[in-house]
């Protein structure tokens, strides 16, 4: 698992742009740049819908005070879905950036994946948020339970 003091894997995501889907190099979005990543199972699921994306959004303009560049929402999932749960959700209204690890490579690189079977979850992400600086992780929160108890933005909010 990637680790506080560990510079980000290189990867290519993607999110639906105008003229569609996109690709996202990572790396040069986070050159030079203070950034929130925030990873959860999956778009539309219950308490990733509920409680984690919602605690981002309500305090969005805290972390753009606190000198936050951008807010990235990032799953397992497609870039058409991620789209539609932004617009859907209102958190791409709130400026909240929605980016699809569709074959969780990404994920899987900083050892973030689980699968649960029961649940229908495949590859996907484990729950967590992080602060990154220049491409470098600063802070790391995993959850190790169900639920948003320290992967929320009320917790990094007094990380930064």
């Amino acid at each position: 698992m990637i680790e506080v003091g560990q510079r980000l894997p290189n990867a290519t995501l993607t999110m639906m742009g105008p003229d569609g889907v996109q690709p996202v190099d990572l790396a040069s979005r986070l050159k030079g740049r203070r950034v929130i990543i925030f990873g959860l199972p999956g778009a539309f699921t219950p308490t990733c819908s509920s409680a984690h994306l919602p605690s981002f959004m309500r305090t969005k303009p805290q972390f753009d005070a606190k000198g936050v560049d951008e807010i990235i929402c990032l799953s397992v999932n497609d870039p058409h879905v991620m789209r539609a749960w932004g617009e859907t959700s209102g958190g791409a209204a709130a400026g909240i950036t929605f980016l699809a690890d569709q074959a969780a490579e990404f994920t899987k690189a900083i050892g973030m994946e689980f699968t649960a079977p029961p649940a229908g979850f495949f590859d996907r992400s484990k729950r967590y948020s992080m602060i990154v600086e220049k491409g470098v992780v600063k802070t790391l929160n995993v959850e190790d339970k169900p639920g948003v108890n320290v992967s929320g933005a009320d917790t990094i909010l007094t990380q930064l």
